[in-house]
Order: C-alpha cells, then sequence, then structure tokens
C-alpha cells in the first residue's frame, strides 16, 4: 500500500470519519427531511456541542423506539430476553 493510502487511512480511522458519515447518512434514512442539508447541519451542530458536554449526541433511535423492539424480543413479558433472543434480534 503506498504511503499516501495508508496515511489516508489513518487520518479517516482516527477522525472516525467513516462512522459519522455512516451515522448521518442513517439519520437521513430514518428522519428523511425536506431539507437535508439544513438537518445535516443541525445534526452537526448538535455533534460538536455534545462533544463539548452542552448537549447531547444525536441518536438514531429514541427510548420510545428501543422499548419497542424489546417488546419485540421479550413476547412473554418477561422483563429480560436470553443471549440468543438478541444475536437474532441483531443479526436483522
Amino acid at each position: 500500500m503506498a504511503a499516501g493510502e495508508e496515511q489516508s487511512r489513518e487520518y479517516l480511522r482516527r477522525h472516525r470519519l467513516p462512522e459519522l458519515l455512516h451515522r448521518l447518512g442513517a439519520l437521513l434514512l430514518f428522519h428523511r427531511p425536506e431539507r437535508p442539508r439544513e438537518f445535516l447541519i443541525q445534526v452537526l451542530e448538535r455533534v460538536k456541542a455534545g462533544r463539548r458536554a452542552e448537549g447531547e449526541y444525536p441518536f438514531l433511535m429514541d427510548e420510545a423506539n428501543v422499548d419497542a423492539m424489546f417488546s419485540l424480543l421479550d413476547v412473554l413479558g418477561q422483563g429480560y430476553i436470553r443471549p440468543a433472543q438478541y444475536r437474532e434480534g441483531a443479526s436483522t
């Protein structure tokens, strides 16, 4: 691998840019805003504020979404799921 390519990969890794771009894309597809550029700017401002501990980092899912997903896996209402159920749910 060429030195320039390795430096580029290290830059991406160090700044976690692939993860950020993946999250931004997922947020766009989840929310489908009418004005995607403005939406992305707002999300990035929230990320910036979150890094300064002035706000929360934008999440794809809120607590209600997590509760709904848990309920789908906890079909008997036991209040817990087995590791096998978790793996099955995480793989879909």
